[in-house]
């Protein structure tokens, strides 16, 4: 290999770019603690991130959208820590919780059904549902 060839192999290299994943989730998780921080020093990077039981480098590849956004477990920690909904922080972050999977496998073309009636209805009819399945007046 000549050093023409060796150099260019470096330069490409070097030039690669991490690949970005959902920068958006990240931005968002940012943004929220960002927020806090304002008012409470205990939001700063470090210490959400040891709270969540990850590296502060970790938490700050995953708002900067480098690495793909935590498991569940992480995210419920993020979200509880954040005072967010977990179930939302999971869904901004294409997954959903073990108890959801497990109820939606266990009745797949039930749920499959269920969602795709529900899913060009407005908010209040969707929430009336909810409700009565809820309180049991089905």
């Amino acid at each position: 290999m000549t050093d023409n060839q060796m150099l260019r192999i470096v330069v490409y290299i070097g030039n690669k770019q991490q690949p970005k994943y959902d920068e958006a989730f990240g931005e968002n998780i940012r943004k929220l603690r960002e927020r806090r921080l304002e008012n409470a020093p205990a939001f700063s990077l470090r210490q959400v991130a040891n709270r969540c039981g990850v590296t502060p480098a970790y938490l700050s590849r995953v708002e900067r959208g480098e690495v793909a956004p935590p498991g569940e477990e992480t995210l419920i920690k993020l979200a509880h820590d954040l005072g967010e909904d977990p179930d939302v922080m999971l869904a901004q972050a294409g997954k959903i919780s073990a108890d959801l999977r497990s109820a939606i496998l266990a009745r797949p073309q039930l749920f499959a059904e269920l969602i795709r009636a529900i899913k060009t209805m407005p908010d209040s009819a969707v929430l009336r549902i909810v409700r009565e399945v809820r309180d049991g007046n089905w």
